[in-house]
């Protein structure tokens, strides 16, 4: 079937999409990172694995996020941190005190350490998600969403979402210099393109898959020690609301309209929104 874009709208009362790269505080990206929508849609669909619709085809759906949140604050709370093979802060008759210290984590040599940190939280989310692929898929994914199994969630187990729309949508192609972005975004695009630079840039997760001996698990018994997590980061830029994306030349871009909202996706060769 032909390719498709489905919008998936919805609220979040809390949200924390964790940013692996910080260490002494639990920063959370802006908006969630592509595996973590992934993620969310193969809870949906009771593939959690993406086995039965094949890992890649997971993968290769394309998805944009726009959207925010109405504030940040910080939440106090033990979290499990990475410490070097062979420390155990606490020990008792030579063995770690607590059932989560000194346990391998996903890779060597790194080992688990309950810490109490600061989590930054997200309060106040409305999100708009829009994927696109097969639309056969899409159609798997619109009735999974639209009278769902379990309570879903984004991110964490505890944040869950409450859905507003899920309907197929389609978009204008436009050209220009510059785009007026209302809702914060994502956008892979390389420096040189832009005419303004001072955009914050984040290394978000666009794949997530959990392997044994280099071969995708196809079940969550199948995860041991030695399994790995292999994940694929790709750098992009975090545009703000109510800030003008400023190119050098002008590029294409998507636009979608529907009840007063107006999203746009950088959609050019080099530079897109399209994650």
């Amino acid at each position: 079937m032909a390719k498709r874009t489905l919008l998936i709208e919805l609220f979040q009362p809390f949200a924390q999409y964790r940013n692996p790269f910080t260490f002494y505080y639990a920063q959370t990206y802006p908006l969630p990172p592509k595996s973590t929508i992934i993620g969310m849609l193969q809870n949906a669909l009771n593939d959690w694995y993406g086995n039965d619709r094949g890992v890649e085809e997971w993968w290769n759906l394309r998805v944009s996020v726009h959207g925010g949140f109405e504030s940040v604050f910080w939440n106090y709370q033990q979290l499990i941190k990475a410490t070097k093979t062979g420390i155990s802060l606490v020990r008792f008759r030579g063995k770690p005190a607590l059932w989560n210290q000194n346990l391998p984590l996903y890779g060597f040599p790194m080992t688990s350490q309950r810490s109490p940190v600061l989590q930054q939280e997200l309060f106040n989310g409305w999100l708009y998600i829009l994927l696109r692929g097969d639309g056969d898929f899409l159609h798997e994914i619109k009735a999974s969403l639209e009278k769902p199994e379990k309570v879903l969630s984004l991110g964490r187990s505890e944040d869950v979402i409450f859905l507003r729309r899920v309907e197929f949508v389609n978009g204008k192609e436009k050209m220009a210099r510059e785009i007026a972005i209302k809702y914060p975004t994502y956008v892979d695009v390389p420096v040189e393109m832009l005419r303004k630079k001072e955009y914050p840039t984040y290394s978000i997760p666009i794949r997530v898959v959990f392997k044994n001996k280099g071969k995708p698990v196809k079940h969550k018994a199948e995860i041991g020690t030695e399994t790995f997590r292999d994940v694929e980061f790709k750098s992009v830029v975090y545009v703000g609301a109510w800030t003008f994306l400023k190119f050098e030349d002008k590029v294409k871009f998507e636009e979608y309209s529907f009840d007063g909202v107006l999203l746009k996706v950088v959609a050019d060769k080099k530079a897109s929104g399209w994650l």
